[in-house]
């Protein structure tokens, strides 16, 4: 008999102090679990024996960690924080705003809340209920409802104030709670009528929306490796079968308390950051990531899925796409994936896989292509498993023709390098980032035209590392082959 207890704890805004996440594994490991997984929320799990939960229980109340067993009732806060500085364009909304934001809660959210910057693309828009939305007035947000088990959403008529965020979330969520049966998985719902609920004998700062909520294009960073972040470095670690061992996290915060890095940050991708690393200390990071051969370095197909938490049919079925994608050498770039059994499970992605029993899923696509939006495209249905690539390969073939389509002949404007065969570019040994003299480097402030040679000190722009670190490459076609 399968006694396994799953423990969830949330992680409000995916941001965990390092000496509070070392806690946390600490009680995980006395209680028998070996790893942790992170969830699409930003949330935190661990598995153990069901006789280890009684004394588990004790040990989270005594450290005041709330916690769930078997159950997911009270949602995570997901966050943009964890894009802060490194995935955003510079605005007001800095570390102080989001955490005053997750101090003024006062209660457990039964909805799902969003809170994101609207300038980054790494954390979703619209997977919660009540989703906040920063706009370019400082310090208001717009808030678009997405009502419980639809897909019904409902734009707030003006900008919210952000330490009225949590007070405001409190009062829908009453409302709706107490009016399931207008506002609670129903086919249709009179929105002005929640808003004057909600509105009537309450002073909530707001102020006129003067320019409507605009997305930004849909664009996965590269959130993994060691990466600039102005004088210092930024870590991104994920493992492709989601588990992160206890051991590794341990010594992660232990090194981040020892370097003094207060915290932590949890991905909606399921991976782990680590900020403001001092140049001085990346070999002691180094030293980590070898002693636990944590490879840093998947391709960017991998990168961007989403699958649903502890669900290991849907890892499996990523795992097999991803290994047919590389195959293919598939380029993905701009999009993202998402494998889903559950209806409304909330996740989001360009293109989704629905699992529709019997080993057959039905293949759809957002209308733009940008997983952010809603309007969803059929594109197949009655797929077996083992034709899912053809036919995704095929979607991702017509996403790019659409693409040059969208490009005049005449036009300026070049997407991609245009490859040479028989060109000597110089590659960084560390990160794989590419100096191609015709290009030159913007970011160090080389123009196009200067060779490698005439570089008199370089560093690569995405890692750091110095130039003798470069090796010449030959590039022919879409592949390099080493000269030296």
């Amino acid at each position: 008999m399968n006694n396994k207890k799953q423990i969830k704890i949330n992680l409000p805004g995916g941001v965990v102090a390092a000496g509070d996440l070392y806690e946390i594994l600490v009680l995980a490991q006395n209680a028998g679990a070996t790893h942790i997984r992170f969830g699409n929320r930003q949330q935190l799990y661990f598995e153990i024996d069901g006789h280890e939960l009684d004394a588990l229980d004790i040990e989270l109340f005594n450290a005041g960690i709330d916690y769930e067993a078997n159950a997911a009732e009270y949602p995570n806060i997901v966050s943009s924080y964890i894009a802060d500085g490194i995935f955003n364009q510079e605005n007001w909304l800095k570390e102080g705003v989001y955490k005053d934001i997750f101090d003024l809660f006062d209660y457990k959210p039964l909805l799902k809340i969003n809170i994101v910057d609207g300038s980054q693309t790494f954390a979703p828009f619209f997977t919660g209920n009540l989703n906040f939305i920063a706009s370019s007035v400082s310090n208001y947000w717009y808030l678009q409802i997405r009502y419980p088990k639809t897909n019904i959403v409902y734009s707030w008529p003006s900008l919210i104030y952000s330490e009225d965020i949590p007070a405001i979330a409190k009062v829908i969520e009453e409302v709706i709670f107490a009016n399931k049966q207008q506002f609670y998985d129903q086919p249709e719902i009179d929105s002005s009528l929640l808003h004057q609920l909600v509105s009537a004998d309450r002073d909530f700062v707001i102020q006129q929306i003067e320019q409507p909520l605009k997305l930004p294009d849909f664009q996965l960073p590269y959130y993994e490796g060691f990466n600039k972040q102005g004088n210092k470095y930024w870590l991104g670690i994920y493992r492709r079968d989601e588990l992160f061992a206890i051991e590794l996290l341990m010594e992660i915060c232990n090194l981040c308390m020892q370097t003094r890095i207060g915290q932590l940050y949890i991905s909606p991708w399921k991976s782990l950051l680590i900020k403001n690393i001092e140049p001085a200390d990346r070999p002691l990071w180094g030293n980590i990531l070898n002693k636990y051969r944590v490879n840093i370095r998947h391709a960017s197909n991998e990168l961007n899925w989403q699958v649903e938490d502890l669900c290991r049919q849907c890892l499996q079925l990523k795992q097999q796409l991803v290994r047919e994608f590389e195959e293919a050498d598939l380029r993905t770039y701009r999009l993202s994936f998402v494998v889903k059994r559950s209806p409304k499970s909330g996740l989001y992605g360009s293109i989704i896989i629905r699992d529709r029993g019997n080993d057959l899923y039905e293949i759809a696509h957002t209308q733009d292509f940008n997983p952010n939006t809603k309007e969803v495209v059929v594109y197949r249905q009655g797929v077996s498993a083992n034709e899912l690539s053809i036919h995704l390969m095929a979607l991702c073939s017509d996403f790019y023709a659409r693409q040059s389509m969208e490009l005049k002949p005449a036009a300026v404007m070049v997407t991609e390098a245009p490859q040479i065969d028989g060109i000597t570019v110089h590659q960084c040994s560390d990160c794989l980032t590419i100096y191609d003299e015709a290009y030159g480097d913007e970011h160090n402030g080389i123009p196009p035209g200067v060779p490698f040679a005439g570089l008199l000190s370089y560093e690569c722009p995405v890692c750091g590392s110095s130039k003798d670190t470069f090796k010449p490459v030959l590039m022919e076609g879409n592949k390099f082959a080493h000269t030296a």
